[in-house]
């Protein structure tokens, strides 16, 4: 069956949307003596290795000739040079030189500012449809699956921590029943943070694909040259993978570059795969008791590691 009229025009007006977007970005992302058309080869050449020039023509749908003016040119400026094929003695292989990553390491880092700049006004959830819209769109007209975007992990920003307090509060009522003092305990702790925290001291980690937030983890300062790992916590959709690790060791790592020597922390024995983390990471238990909170009967437990 046929793309309707209203499917159509809907497809025809994203275009023009598209077109006068893109080309107000790249306006302003090449501040700079290359053109979009050299650009999109240094990208090339940046994430793909052993490429001719036959095959970037290919993939970037240049005319040869018009690619080999431009390869002619960025060779003259020294970004890019070539060798010998591998598999092919009569045929040459392009790469950047050093000059060159230079030069697209700035483009690329020009690109990434100007993408947060448009995505900025968006709130979470937007920047979050927004992206996953995209990435349907690619994987529908390409036919390829879309792939997973990669986890990042950044330094809190606004809003993030009290996302932070509700989803504590949701998932250990879901999870294991916990009442709303331990939400309570959540946004007492997280409050502290925001009000006194000093950065070169005590940091939060939040982990986020495309604008969603995973997870995320506090270091606070315990006193005495120790920091204390505090609000841990993996969405149930990104666990399994490894995700709770990264969170323990951003955070093992910023604690042992602020001079503390020991990294402590509390947590309770129902949260098995919690302690798991922790245990692997390097924690060993050194203190449980039992305790009744958040409308049960817990066994708390003290974890060290030494720095």
């Amino acid at each position: 069956m046929p793309a309707s009229p209203a499917q159509v025009a809907r497809f025809r007006a994203f275009n023009r949307f598209h077109t006068r977007l893109a080309g107000a970005l790249d306006r302003r992302i090449l501040d700079s003596p290359h053109s979009l058309a050299e650009s999109r080869v240094l990208y090339e050449l940046a994430r793909r290795q052993g490429l001719t020039a036959a095959a970037l023509a290919k993939s970037l749908r240049f005319d040869p000739a018009y690619l080999s003016r431009i390869l002619a040119r960025l060779a003259g400026l020294g970004l890019i040079d070539k060798r010998p094929s591998a598999s092919d003695g009569r045929a040459a292989t392009l790469r950047l030189t050093r000059a060159g990553r230079a030069t697209f390491d700035a483009l690329d880092r020009a690109a990434d500012a100007e993408a947060r700049a448009t995505l900025a006004p968006l709130s979470q959830a937007g920047r979050a449809k927004v992206a996953a819209a995209m990435a349907t769109i690619m994987a529908e007209l390409s036919g390829e699956p879309a792939a997973a975007s990669p986890i990042v992990i950044r330094d809190h920003a606004p809003g993030d921590v009290g996302w932070i307090v509700h989803r504590h509060g949701a998932l250990y009522a879901a999870e294991y029943g916990w009442d709303e003092t331990f939400e309570g305990l959540v946004a007492e702790i997280a409050g502290r943070f925001l009000e006194v925290h000093d950065p070169a001291r005590e940091r939060c980690w939040v982990a986020e694909r495309d604008g969603e937030i995973l997870g995320s983890v506090f270091a606070v300062d315990a006193g005495g040259g120790v920091a204390k790992l505090r609000l841990l916590y993996v969405e149930p959709g990104a666990r399994g993978g490894g995700l709770g690790r990264r969170l323990v060791d951003e955070a093992l790592r910023f604690a042992g570059r602020a001079g503390y020597r020991k990294m402590t922390l509390w947590t309770n024995d129902i949260l098995v795969a919690a302690r798991r983390i922790y245990q692997s990471a390097g924690f060993r238990l050194v203190a449980s008791e039992p305790h009744a909170s958040f409308g049960k009967a817990l066994v708390g437990e003290t974890w060290d590691k030494d720095l």
